[in-house]
């Protein structure tokens, strides 16, 4: 069976498990990962069975028997590492977003496609099974045409004030998975954005000039209208529903729990809280979009979620960080007239 040479950029969080997904995949070895801190990641990195630990991304960029490159790095630096992978003939998996610049993603889908190589963008939620269900149904013609998306996204808890200070805040680090849901479940483009946000979780939060809670409607191209609402806590778990209200139906998502036993005594009724955090509600879908990265390399094939998807998601941030600002309703059109002249 044919296998894909990876290198790993960044080894925090999501490239640990990123790494452990690749792992267990027939089809992909992990050659190697780069990180700055290799003492804390060494011992983990070579009971994966990785043969190359550097702090050196050059390495893995140098190496001709990689022939993908996943940056899990943090976002500022998604740029350089796009561009260089690109450089060096490397296919590449980058996490959401490019970049919080619009002018700079644009330039660097110009280096990937200049250099033929493919580019995969780390949308996970397109992978889940309750939000592909949702897919398909429209795709059938099922609920007829869409005309009320409803996406709700919730933390458990905030993040910590060193990482809401450089992750471009909760529209383009944590909304933008729902922009682009937006446009997955829809199948259309959006018109329009208006966002009203509040910092009713964390006072330091707004100290940073950013915001913890939000609700955000969307006009979309085919006439649709969505609505999201986004909080950075919710104490019962990591609240992720969809509904989609069209023609022809309706269908909704609601939480994945460890069971769906309900139980029912003389005090109420009860059933598990969801699932904690985006890691375990997730799982599958970081599986499902690895390995579809992997068979569009091995097949040449389309990747699924393209460089184009992940410039839409940002173009829709941007608008709506504008919206927020400016206190208004802003098109896309607009929004990509201001950002890119």
């Amino acid at each position: 069976m044919k296998t894909v040479n990876i290198g790993i950029i960044g080894a925090g969080r999501i490239g640990q498990l990123h790494a452990e997904n690749l792992a267990r995949s027939k089809r992909a070895n992990v050659k190697a990962i780069s990180d700055i801190r290799v003492d804390l990641i060494e011992q983990w990195a070579r009971a994966l069975g990785i043969e190359t630990v550097t702090t050196d991304s050059r390495k893995l960029l140098e190496d001709p028997e990689i022939e993908a490159i996943f940056i899990c790095s943090s976002t500022d630096s998604h740029i350089t590492y796009i561009e260089a992978a690109a450089k060096a003939g490397k296919h590449i998996f980058c996490e959401k977003p490019v970049s919080f610049d619009l002018k700079q993603t644009k330039r660097a889908l110009e280096i990937v496609e200049e250099h033929g190589v493919k580019l995969q963008t780390g949308f996970n939620r397109r992978f889940d099974h309750n939000f592909m269900k949702i897919r398909h149904l429209l795709n059938e013609g099922r609920l007829g045409d869409p005309h009320i998306i409803k996406i709700t996204s919730r933390d458990p808890n905030p993040p910590g004030y060193d990482y809401v200070r450089v992750s471009g805040g909760l529209l383009f680090d944590m909304a933008i998975h729902d922009f682009d849901m937006a446009r997955f479940l829809s199948g259309s483009e959006v018109a329009e954005v208006y966002v009203q946000g509040a910092v009713l979780v964390d006072p330091a939060i707004g100290e940073l000039g950013d915001i913890d809670t939000a609700v955000t409607t969307l006009k979309f191209e085919n006439g649709a209208i969505g609505v999201i609402d986004n909080s950075r806590k919710a104490v019962y778990g990591y609240d992720q529903r969809v509904e989609v209200f069209g023609s022809g139906g309706n269908v909704s998502v609601s939480n994945d729990s460890d069971n769906s036993a309900e139980w029912s005594t003389a005090e109420g009724v009860f059933r598990e809280k969801p699932k904690y955090f985006f890691l375990e509600r997730y799982q599958e879908a970081y599986i499902r979009e690895t390995e579809a990265f992997i068979d569009a390399i091995l097949e040449n094939k389309d990747v699924p979620v393209s460089g184009r998807d992940a410039y839409m998601a940002e173009l829709i941030a941007a608008a709506a960080k504008q919206s927020l600002t400016e206190k208004r309703p802003v098109s896309i059109q607009e929004a990509a007239k201001g950002l890119l002249g």
